[in-house]
């Protein structure tokens, strides 16, 4: 069901000729009951996706803000298990949505590749992002996913030469993840127009979906990104969003940024 939900997703956006809108936040952070009421209320704010991150001691891509709320949520006692059975919970949820676990390699490494992607099938993950996996490694987690309908979603980058572009196209499925700039995580006022350049390179190895972020923050770069890309994504925008929050307004404020970078009213 995995990969047919992530297309489905993107047939659907595309019907409707808009962008899709992807959303990261971390799990565990502020806690655990508050991504379990997040994730149904930001889809019901206009998320058509939704990134569970996972967080690690050493999260060399992020900047800052999803640097303090993986450090906030790993003190919670937040581990890769929980995540999972965090996607277990929600599954239910959202039974429609693409629910795609985010992080990096290590934990994957620790738990184990066959019971790692057993388990990821079992709590109805439909695919994983390893930030720090390159193409030509990913050659034993892309066969444990193959087998078990899990989509890996590479991480490409403006620096990302042709060859490594089509590696990673080689063995992606769901969709390719585009990074609009050279840097970490993290708002910006404008789009890259490097991220532009790099949809032109990959879109010449694959006719996957294509989807950018790193720096979008706001619905006119989500209009902008679905020019030329199939969906953005935010992560740092709406954890400060969450880190500015107290909790009992942390669901609200959340759900009506989400629902602004989706360009629709709650109220309605």
């Amino acid at each position: 069901m995995g990969e047919a939900r992530i297309r489905q997703m993107f047939d659907t956006v595309r019907e409707q000729k808009r962008p899709g809108l992807i959303v990261f936040l971390t799990a565990g952070f502020p806690d655990m009951d508050a991504t379990l009421e997040l994730v149904p209320a930001l889809v019901a704010a206009g998320a058509d996706a939704v990134e569970i991150g996972v967080p690690f001691s050493d999260p060399l891509a992020e900047g800052p803000v999803i640097q303090e709320s993986s450090f906030l949520s790993l003190q919670n006692g937040t581990s890769l298990e929980a995540c999972l059975n965090v996607t277990a919970a929600l599954r239910d949820k959202v039974p429609n949505t693409p629910l795609i676990l985010m992080g990096y390699y290590n934990p994957i490494h620790t738990y184990g590749l066959v019971p790692f992607t057993e388990k990821c099938s079992q709590v109805g993950v439909d695919g994983l992002i390893v930030v720090d996996l390159p193409g030509f490694e990913a050659a034993p987690l892309i066969s444990e996913c193959q087998s078990r309908d899990i989509s890996v979603i590479p991480l490409l980058a403006p620096t990302s030469t042709d060859e490594s572009i089509k590696d990673a196209c080689a063995g992606a499925s769901g969709f390719i993840y585009c990074i609009s700039v050279t840097g970490v995580t993290g708002a910006r006022d404008q789009v890259s127009s490097r991220s532009f350049d790099l949809l032109d390179r990959v879109k010449a190895n694959t006719s996957l979906p294509l989807a950018v972020g790193f720096g979008i923050s706001n619905r006119s770069h989500v209009e902008e990104v679905g020019k030329t890309a199939d969906a953005a994504v935010v992560g740092s925008a709406l954890i400060r969003v969450m880190l500015e929050s107290p909790r009992e307004k942390l669901v609200e404020r959340a759900s009506q940024f989400v629902a602004g970078l989706a360009g629709v009213s709650l109220s309605a």
